[in-house]
């Protein structure tokens, strides 16, 4: 009987046992390297690095704070709908074990229990550029007031068709650009014909939708670069242009932008191209004081596409949206809902597996808006809100990438029917 009590009170002191004290190298940087280095090193838009207990000490107990209230690392979806492969949200371990080890005094631990340091390509979140695309000179922000959209032109002097299968924008201020959006401009188009290469110009309510262009790759805070699967990219027609979208907001003070695009070329001929589609509604008015107002907006996939990734895309009354899929079958599915959404972390979201399109399919989207005083980021609760530009208007655009057959056009793609073995 001894033998047996003796036996029970170890195995009831193993239970209770408290558990190890994380530590920073042992438990806290496998996490860092995981979840948060993409975005907090050396020219990135975290405004610390994260790399090194020195580093990330000092900022221990508002680290807990940010991932307690899920702030940290940004992440909206649902879990309810879909999954992702860019999902860098933390598990709920993650979360006690960072909590814990700050309650602990965030304590260092032993440096030979940590992981190989995470190495990343210098200035790039791709492999190292094939070509590089750059504004010629920078452009100058005044501290405050508006700016309107500039657009300028980069030749891209391909002689040849190109396949792009990663491209990463990299503006050199991050802190006063809004957006950018790369559209190709292919040879023969008249859209922006007079603007002098290098040179920004402003453009008109026209000019947003990029000539009817196809969209390269759009750069927002928090956006990961674009990089497809082998036998999946993009097509740049020989002899196209860039034309790139920038949209400035000044902080306060001067300051000065000088974008670039880097790219990647596929190897082999692919066999699948990406294109961007969009769901977009520009006639809807949001009513002063509304808390919860809904806007729809619909397209229709015409054939049958591979849906690869969301982008959902609002200003600062932006408060939740959803993207829902109806077959012709008649079913209906929620695909993604993204909430909060938030206007300085506006991500793209990528599906674990492609989601099958069939032809006839609809695509939609509803995005809600706090035209209230309770959103703190509200310009004004007291005045109607229409479609804009600027960040004081709105948008609402469920951009979606979809890959098709690369022998298939763009054009051809957006025909009812199209024709078996189109050229490029």
């Amino acid at each position: 009987m001894k033998a047996l009590a003796s036996l029970l009170c170890l195995a009831a002191s193993a239970v209770v046992a408290p558990a190890a004290t994380p530590t920073f190298h042992k438990d806290i940087l496998p996490i860092l390297q995981a979840r948060c280095q993409n975005c907090h090193r050396t020219g990135e838009i975290g405004p610390m690095p994260l790399f090194t207990y020195k580093e990330t000490r000092p900022w221990a107990k508002s680290i807990k704070q940010a991932v307690l209230q899920k702030r940290m690392p940004p992440w909206f979806a649902d879990p309810q709908y879909g999954r992702f492969s860019n999902d860098h949200s933390l598990t709920p371990d993650e979360i006690q074990t960072v909590g814990a080890w700050v309650d602990a005094g965030a304590p260092e631990g032993n440096p030979k229990s940590a992981p190989k340091p995470r190495v990343f390509q210098d200035g790039w979140n791709i492999a190292p550029p094939d070509t590089v695309l750059e504004m010629t000179a920078e452009f100058e922000l005044p501290a405050d007031g508006k700016v309107d959209y500039q657009y300028i032109v980069l030749p891209t002097g391909f002689t040849e068709d190109k396949w792009v299968q990663m491209v990463e924008v990299r503006p050199s201020n991050r802190a006063v650009v809004h957006h950018t959006v790369v559209f190709l401009r292919e040879p023969g188009s008249k859209w922006m014909s007079k603007a002098t290469p290098g040179v920004p110009v402003s453009g008109g309510p026209s000019d947003v939708g990029g000539g009817g262009g196809e969209i390269l790759s759009i750069y927002t805070p928090g956006m990961v670069p674009d990089i497809w699967a082998p036998g999946v990219a993009k097509q740049v027609k020989a002899g196209s242009d860039f034309v790139i979208q920038m949209h400035y907001t000044p902080n306060g003070k001067p300051a000065a932008d000088k974008t670039k695009v880097g790219l990647v070329f596929a190897k082999q001929p692919p066999q699948q191209r990406v294109l961007t589609l969009a769901a977009t509604n520009m006639g809807f008015k949001i009513p002063p004081g509304e808390e919860n107002y809904p806007v729809q907006a619909k397209a229709q996939v015409p054939n049958e596409a591979n849906l690869i990734s969301f982008f959902p895309h609002m200003h600062l009354r932006g408060k939740a949206f959803e993207y829902r899929v109806v077959y012709p079958t008649g079913e209906r599915q929620t695909l993604l809902k993204v909430e909060p959404y938030r206007f300085n972390w506006q991500l793209s979201y990528k599906t674990e597996k492609p989601i099958v399109l069939p032809a006839g399919t609809t695509l939609e989207c509803t995005a809600w808006f706090d035209n209230s005083p309770n959103n703190k980021d509200n310009p004004d609760p007291s005045k109607e809100v229409r479609w804009g530009e600027q960040s004081w208007e709105e948008m609402a655009i469920g951009f979606v990438d979809v890959t098709i057959d690369a022998s298939m056009t763009r054009r051809d793609f957006l025909m009812k029917k199209a024709g078996s073995g189109a050229g490029q």
